[in-house]
């Protein structure tokens, strides 16, 4: 644990904004022989969805509750009906009703993201050189790893293409 110091004490501060600092590979190259063996086989395996590992089946429920909700709310933006039943939480409703009525779905990433960094420093609570943090900061890497798979250069260029084709199948009725 003593290692644990150095370990935290070194890592970049993450933030939902900016490039990342550090990708997961190196946060694991940094973790290799400063944290037991089990801690650092479920850091290599762990992925948004994990349910194990420290601060992680916490992490489980809320994140299953924040894609519960997104599926709902989505599903009645397209008109669909959604009979699914499950726990609801106002605020988590809130995020997401303000993410998913954003210009853009980057800027609605961008919304999610910031809730889910700060429910993530509130599981973290007081905790300060143990795997509760290093856990935190693995999934907000993993976060920060999936919002950077955006490429809004090539999301426009999809789009466009996707839209000029519905174009000449409109123009040819």
């Amino acid at each position: 644990m003593a290692s644990y110091y150095y370990l935290i004490a070194s890592l970049p501060e993450l933030r939902t904004e900016g490039e990342m600092p550090i990708s997961y590979e190196e946060f694991l190259t940094l973790c290799s022989g400063n944290v037991s063996e089990e801690t650092y086989d479920l850091l290599k395996g762990l992925s948004l969805h994990s349910t194990e590992g420290p601060l992680i089946k916490e992490w489980a429920e809320f994140y299953g509750l924040l894609q519960r909700e997104l599926s709902h709310q989505r599903n009645l933006n397209l008109g669909r009906n959604d009979t699914t039943v499950y726990e609801k939480d106002g605020l988590i409703g809130q995020v997401v009703s303000a993410a998913l009525s954003a210009k853009n779905p980057l800027e609605a990433e961008r919304i999610l993201l910031e809730y889910e960094f700060e429910n993530l420093d509130n599981l973290v609570g007081l905790h300060m050189f143990d795997d509760y943090v290093l856990f935190g900061y693995a999934v907000k890497l993993k976060l920060l790893e999936r919002l950077t798979s955006f490429e809004q250069e090539k999301g426009k260029q999809e789009f466009q293409s996707l839209f000029e084709g519905i174009q000449k199948s409109v123009y040819s009725l």
